[in-house]
Formats: structure tokens, C-alpha cells, sequence
């Protein structure tokens, strides 16, 4: 692939991630099943003239919750509100959110498992029954007031599903898991997003950063963006092989897309408590990390990679984790040993 380098890169840096989120389902690469589902829901709905039925996404961050949120507005031609689960502190936020929708509107809750628990009981009768109860009043004199709500679609986003509560998980008439991206789709992706920043790349400079992105769009897009910097100044402005793979190596992510982070992770395991198991918490402590990264960032890709198991007493590094730092498998628990 060639593409003319543009001039304007500082004003399309400040736009990234807008410019280069698709806006239609046909333009969405990858999730082939989940597309199909939500498309057929959108046709349904507009068929019936209604509004789209609630819909939960999940999956770890970055494989595109935000943007399919974005994409169902436009495929049903409705506008979107936007806010996240720890901006709605109080039921108050959430009533005066819900009774400003207008007909058929989309609500888009980010982190929606951070929810208070107060909140998630007024969602109940709005999501099910269209409707929130209002408490006017205090002492003898308070009443209970039920404000009718018009048409309106929650679509919440989490990466801890299971954190949600089985009451607001039943009240989602459509839920969506996000897988990681293959190889494949994650080429077209840094491919698309390269024609869109008129970036020049040969496509083995292309399969270096997809190889290394770990199944993720908004890392692929992140690593493309650092490889054009590499280019620019060490190259010819061409992301060829060889500068993608020196950039990437530069920037301390490897040949399977582990990046610092999941080296001390890793590392900590195998060398500070023999390859586990081992309480996140005490990981957390060891390598100076918050417990909750560990958990919502690192862990998915290593347990999807067959690098890390989660078991009742901890984390254990498998046998690919230690060959992939040259390290000897040891059948007892001992100091791994280098080869």
C-alpha cells in the first residue's frame, strides 16, 4: 500500500480517534456475529418503528464498545447522550437524565458496572417498564411521584461483566461480547486507518504492527501512530519491515505484543514466587501496580495468549510463559533456571 503523506498531521493527531472510528456497520471490521445480530435488530426495530431494545456490550478495553454505541445512533438515526457509571453519583442524575430523552434517544453508559446501587434500582422500572419513581417531600409529607418516560435505549459498556448485578444484566434485551481481532482483521484495520492519515506502508511493515497490537484496534491504532513518528525521522516516511519492527522493538513491545506492563506482571510470577500461584494483590504489591490494572488490562490478553491461568489459590504462569522468556519449566516448585 502507498499513500501520499499529507502535511496536516498535527490537525488530524488531535482528531485520531474521531477520524478514524468508522460510523456505519458495514464499515466495521471484524466481530462478523455481533454485526449481524445488531444489524438485524436495527432493522427490526425500524421496521416496527420503535426504539432499538437496550443493549449491553463487553469485553476488555479498546475492541470497540464506544464506537459500535456510536454506529447503532447513526443506523437508527437517533442522537446519543454519553456519560460514564462513576459521573452518575445519585438517582437524581440518573432521573433527570432519563426525563430530558426524547423519543426513541440513545443513553450510552460507559463502565456501567460502576454504577451505584441506588441508581441501578431506579433503571429498573425505566428499562423494563418505562417509567422512574420520584420521591417528592420528606417525613409525612413525602409521596411518591411516577414520571412516564418516551421510547429511549440504554446501551451500556463494561469490561466487568460480571460485576453487574443480575437484575440490571436481565433487564438488556440484546447482549454482545467483544472478542480479541485475528491477524487478518487486524490488518484491515491498520490498513484502513493508515489510508485515513495518508500514511505510506509497504504491508509487511503492516503485519509487524498487527502482530504486535494483541487483537485490539485502539493499540493497533496507538502503535501505528508511533511507527509513523519512527518513519518520519529515521526513515524515508515509509513504515517498511525493518522500521516497524526497530520502532515497535524501541518502544519495549515484543514479537507476541507484550508491552513493560506484562513483562513485570509475568516476571514477578515466574521469578519472585516461583511461577505462582499467587494472589493478584501480592502482584500488585511486588511490581508497584494497582490491582484493578492488573486485572481489567493486564490479564485478558495474558490469559487469552495462554500465558497466565487463573486459578482458585492465584495466578500461574503456564509452560509458554517460561519459554517465552528461556526460562526451564520446573516440575517442582524451584527457582526457575535460565538455559
Amino acid at each position: 500500500m502507498d499513500r501520499i503523506v499529507s502535511g496536516k498531521r498535527h490537525e488530524e493527531d488531535l482528531s485520531f480517534d474521531v477520524n478514524l472510528r468508522p460510523r456505519h456497520l458495514k464499515e466495521y471490521i471484524g466481530q462478523t456475529l455481533l454485526k449481524e445480530n445488531l444489524g438485524i435488530a436495527i432493522a427490526a426495530a425500524k421496521k416496527r418503528d420503535e426504539a432499538l431494545d437496550h443493549v449491553l456490550l463487553y469485553g476488555p478495553p479498546g475492541l470497540g464498545k464506544t464506537t459500535l454505541a456510536n454506529i447503532l445512533s447513526v443506523e437508527m438515526g437517533v442522537n446519543l447522550k454519553t456519560t460514564s457509571g462513576p459521573a452518575i453519583e445519585r438517582p437524581a442524575d440518573i432521573v433527570s437524565i432519563l426525563t430530558q430523552m426524547k423519543n426513541k434517544e440513545m443513553l450510552f453508559i460507559d463502565e456501567i458496572h460502576r454504577l451505584p446501587r441506588v441508581v441501578e434500582e431506579v433503571l429498573y422500572p425505566a428499562l423494563e417498564d418505562r417509567f422512574v419513581s420520584w420521591v417528592i417531600d420528606k417525613g409525612l409529607k413525602a409521596r411518591t411521584m411516577n414520571l412516564k418516560l418516551k421510547q429511549f435505549t440504554l446501551i451500556g459498556a463494561t469490561t466487568r461483566y460480571g460485576m453487574l448485578s443480575a437484575p440490571l444484566r436481565d433487564r438488556f434485551g440484546s447482549i454482545h461480547r467483544l472478542q480479541y481481532y485475528n491477524q487478518e482483521d487486524m490488518e484491515l484495520i491498520i490498513e484502513r486507518s493508515a489510508k485515513l492519515l495518508k500514511i505510506k506502508a509497504d504491508i509487511e511493515g503492516i503485519k509487524q504492527i498487527a502482530t504486535r497490537s494483541r487483537g485490539t484496534p485502539r493499540v493497533a491504532n496507538r502503535l501505528l501512530k508511533r511507527v509513523r513518528d519512527y518513519a518520519d525521522v529515521l526513515g524515508d516516511g515509509r513504515i517498511s519491515t525493518k522500521i516497524a519492527s526497530s520502532a515497535l522493538d524501541k518502544l519495549q513491545v515484543d514479537r507476541v505484543g507484550l508491552d513493560v506492563g506484562d513483562h513485570m506482571v509475568l516476571r514477578a510470577i515466574i521469578e519472585k514466587f516461583n511461577g505462582g500461584p499467587v494472589g493478584v494483590e501480592t502482584i500488585a504489591a511486588a511490581i508497584n501496580e494497582e490491582s484493578d490494572t492488573i486485572v481489567e488490562v493486564y490479564e485478558p490478553f495474558l490469559l487469552q495468549s495462554g500465558l497466565l491461568d487463573r486459578t482458585r489459590r492465584g495466578r500461574v504462569a503456564t509452560r509458554r510463559a517460561y519459554d517465552h522468556y528461556g526460562y526451564e519449566f520446573p516440575i517442582e516448585q524451584n527457582q526457575p533456571k535460565m538455559f
